[in-house]
């Protein structure tokens, strides 16, 4: 009888991981990054080198680090079998994990200096630029919607998600012991709100179902709503002389924020005459959006035209991208009038910091959070109204004005994930995922409610029987 094992994003929205065993073959959906804190630091460093003799191929959702960003230390530790995907997701992961390479590079070069002068253990990367070329290497591409045999007695089907570039939902006919079973997992849910994305698909058939849960507890603002509340934000920094900060999300997020801001610069309603981005992996990644815009919403294209584009910088002609660290530098020089997309989205790394060190303790400046905060990481703290913070060894003084703008969110909301969930027949069995306690709880009880839906909530480490 075929198994499933919940290694990770289970009671949590990071380190995604889920192993599936039949008699002939095992498959590993996902491989995931940890993100937030030392705990984070110390799951990621753990070998996977025992789980590496058992695999015999990796399939992944999308290209976010929280989904994929381990698999260069799987190859590392001994993996050479074939990782599915979509064709997005491989040329995202291109810049993804490379620029996560290169992050973790620096960082252990920094935090060395530091215990060699106290005299302490040095430390290696979790993988490294050569691991990441082998990972990509084995990536299979796959068309959407194209039924393919990826083991003995498995069947791989990808269908769009609607939540990034690329992302798609999981969807496994599993034959074992006689039985057939038909498991789908959800991936991402887009929020069909969101711009540029497709809608997602509507499964169903399904005997076994993971679903997401990150915002499992609640909807997002209307669309409509946040683009004023953003228009207002902006008018009031500009008024206040001060600086917005944006911290970003590379893949996706980024890309809806410039498309809203080229909108908003249409209408007459965006002051600021600069606006940076800072991530060079951000702006690889916008590239790589115009230039697979066939996979993007036909109607949201029509309109970004119309607005100046066809591309997301056309259309935002005070957009100027800084690439090297000289012209990141010199942002931290302009006291007021800019608007400043930088990475990382949850302020876990990247120059993001460097920015909040120069400006979150100047009470004229704003800071928007535009996606989900994990916990335990900086993004989290200055969200839940931390007063200071520390930034490269030194305490900054929290004095900007923190926004948070929900309707943003490229995940589908509590309504959004209920409707999607409807749509299976003959009812199957879900497993909630990817989701914090009380967030994934409460869906629990709503798919129960509103549907009679036996919604389960795995424990991490724990075995179902499919």
């Amino acid at each position: 009888m075929a198994q499933l094992t919940f290694f990770g994003a289970t009671g949590e929205v990071t380190g995604s991981r889920y192993l599936l065993e039949t008699e002939d073959a095992r498959i590993l959906l996902e491989c995931g990054l940890w993100q937030g804190g030392a705990q984070a630091e110390r799951r990621n460093r753990a070998s996977l080198k025992k789980l590496v003799r058992k695999i015999d191929a990796v399939v992944l959702s999308h290209g976010h680090l929280d989904h994929a960003g381990l698999l260069p230390k799987l190859v590392r530790d001994g993996y050479r079998g074939p990782v599915y995907c979509t064709r997005g997701t491989r040329e995202l992961l291109a810049i993804m994990l490379r620029d996560a390479a290169h992050v973790m590079a620096k960082d252990i070069e920094w935090e060395n200096r530091r215990r060699e002068r106290a005299d302490r253990k040095l430390l290696t990367p979790i993988y490294d630029m050569d691991d990441v070329d082998a990972a990509l290497e084995l990536c299979e591409p796959l068309r959407l919607g194209n039924a393919e045999r990826i083991a003995p007695g498995i069947q791989l089907t990808l269908h769009d998600a609607g939540h990034i570039l690329g992302s798609a939902i999981v969807d496994l006919i599993v034959e074992d012991g006689g039985r057939r079973r038909h498991l789908v997992f959800s991936g991402d849910l887009g929020n069909p709100d969101s711009v540029l994305m497709n809608e997602p698909a509507r499964l169903e058939h399904a005997d076994v179902v993971l679903l997401e849960s990150t915002y499992g507890n609640r909807d997002h603002r209307p669309l409509d709503a946040t683009l004023d509340e953003l228009a207002d934000i902006l008018a009031q920094a500009d008024r206040d002389g001060g600086n917005v900060l944006i911290p970003a999300f590379a893949v996706g997020r980024t890309q809806e924020v410039l498309y809203h801001l080229g909108m908003l610069r249409h209408a007459g309603r965006l002051p600021q005459q600069k606006v940076f981005l800072d991530s060079p992996m951000a702006i690889e990644v916008t590239q790589l959006y115009d230039r697979l815009s066939h996979l993007l919403d036909a109607e949201d294209l029509a309109i970004l035209k119309s607005a100046g584009g066809p591309g997301l910088s056309q259309a935002l002609p005070q957009l100027q991208l800084t690439e090297n660290v000289e012209a990141s530098m010199a942002i931290n020089r302009i006291r007021g009038g800019a608007i400043i997309i930088a990475g990382a989205g949850m302020c876990s790394g990247g120059r993001i910091r460097h920015h909040l060190k120069y400006n979150l303790w100047r009470q004229q400046n704003h800071l928007v959070f535009v996606g989900f905060q994990a916990a335990g990481t900086l993004g989290r703290m200055l969200v839940d109204g931390a007063k200071k913070v520390k930034l490269f060894g030194e305490e900054i003084a929290v004095k900007a004005e923190v926004h948070t703008l929900g309707g943003f969110s490229a995940h589908a909301g509590q309504s959004q994930l209920l409707d999607w969930a409807a749509a299976f027949q003959n009812g199957p069995v879900f497993h909630l995922v990817h989701g914090e306690p009380e967030v994934r709880e409460s869906l629990a009880r709503a798919l129960h409610a509103r549907h009679g839906i036996d919604a389960r909530l795995p424990e991490p480490g724990e075995t179902v029987m499919m």
